[in-house]
């Protein structure tokens, strides 16, 4: 057992989220307890309760700061020359893939988690149709819908996610071209 200090090191809270997101990288979101998370963050396992209150609480902080991060990635690439495509980029970043799955699998089973998700959910599309409608205005692609649009984008590059994780790509380089050819014709080539 660690030392009392422990629970007033400002970096134990940071360790534990660290140590959950791991976690549930390697071995999934069933496999994240309080001793796990102990042991991974080498703390007194008590301390998960102390900094949390309760699992849930626990996991829905993990995704929050998650979404936050993601959310400030998207805020700088839907104010760049070409919103469109770093959209797409953003989107179809791989990064956080796995650990989105995670939590996806998770909220079937925890509603706090289904609650945080959905509310994130509503806090970046609004983003993404602030962005994507005054980018279709800018560039002349005012005649498309830019919430089945920003749809269109994150459905697909999510389904291509899910299918490549079971090596499935049939169709993938077709259907990204596609959305990327309607990209080129309103914003022109993709600028590096």
């Amino acid at each position: 057992m660690k030392p009392a200090r422990d629970a007033e090191n400002p970096t134990t809270r940071s360790a534990l989220l660290d140590a959950a997101e791991c976690i549930m990288l390697e071995e999934g979101y069933a496999a994240v307890s309080s001793r796990r998370l102990g042991t991974t963050a080498g703390v007194n396992p008590a301390l998960v309760y102390y900094y949390f209150g309760n699992m849930d609480n626990l996991f829905v902080e993990l995704f929050r700061r998650g979404a936050d991060r993601s959310y400030e990635r998207q805020l700088r690439a839907l104010a760049s020359p070409q919103p469109l495509w770093a959209l797409w980029d953003a989107i179809n970043d791989q990064s956080q893939t796995a650990l989105t799955m995670e939590f996806v699998a998770l909220a079937n089973h925890r509603k706090a988690i289904r609650a945080e998700i959905a509310e994130s959910s509503r806090r970046f599309r609004a983003l993404q149709l602030d962005a994507v409608s005054s980018a279709l205005a800018d560039h002349g692609g005012a005649g498309y819908s830019p919430g089945a649009l920003i749809l269109l984008m994150s459905s697909v590059s999510r389904f291509l996610r899910m299918e490549e994780a079971f090596e499935v790509d049939t169709g993938h380089a077709e259907v990204v071209e596609l959305i990327e050819s309607f990209l080129r014709e309103v914003e022109g080539e993709r600028a590096r």
